[in-house]
């Protein structure tokens, strides 16, 4: 029984930690910590049938941070990203501008007048008075963070459509743009 349990609890634990630290959205990070749920009640047969009292304690430590986990990402940040989802909706049944949610700018692929990928946003800046947009940081370049440069693009230098930020700039003119070191 504990050898059946440490096996599933190695696997849920590690799949858990992919599909969290993978940042794929409020849902794939709410059932990441279903899943870990599932690793820390193994983890605690393993430790009751194996008379761990550590692993026992610490993982029903962590059965509980996993719960509030999941409130978090599949109640909570759920319940706030179908409410931009519906607002997006709402914009396209309506005349004038569509509307998108800024929080899904990050990873979104910044793409150039051939319609290839440059680079992907970062962040977008926004003025303190006004709230207006002022420009995105993007990232280019690089592997896994390694090698990666950060660019500031100007936001009238971009429209949006279809989950992708469209630009007139080419790989050349990307590059002139002004760079943003972290402190």
């Amino acid at each position: 029984m504990a050898d059946i349990a440490g096996w599933l609890a190695l696997a849920a634990t590690c799949i858990a930690a992919l599909m969290t630290a993978s940042n794929l959205g409020a849902r794939v990070t709410g059932w990441g910590f279903v899943v870990f749920t599932v690793g820390a009640g193994a983890w605690i047969v393993v430790g009751i049938a194996t008379h761990q009292t550590q692993l026992l304690w610490s993982n029903i430590f962590l059965g509980l941070v996993d719960l509030f986990g999941i409130w978090r990402w599949l109640g909570r940040r759920a319940r706030f990203s179908d409410a931009a989802d519906t607002e997006q909706a709402i914009s396209r049944e309506q005349p004038g501008e569509n509307l998108f949610a800024a929080s899904g700018l990050d990873g979104m692929p910044v793409k150039g007048r051939d319609g290839a990928v440059l680079a992907y946003a970062v962040d977008a800046m926004l003025a303190c008075s006004g709230g207006e947009l002022s420009h995105l940081v993007i990232r280019e370049g690089g592997v896994a963070g390694v090698g990666e440069t950060l660019r500031r693009l100007a936001w009238r230098d971009v429209r949006v459509l279809d989950n992708a930020l469209l630009t007139a700039l080419d790989p050349a003119a990307l590059s002139r743009l002004p760079v943003v070191e972290p402190a």
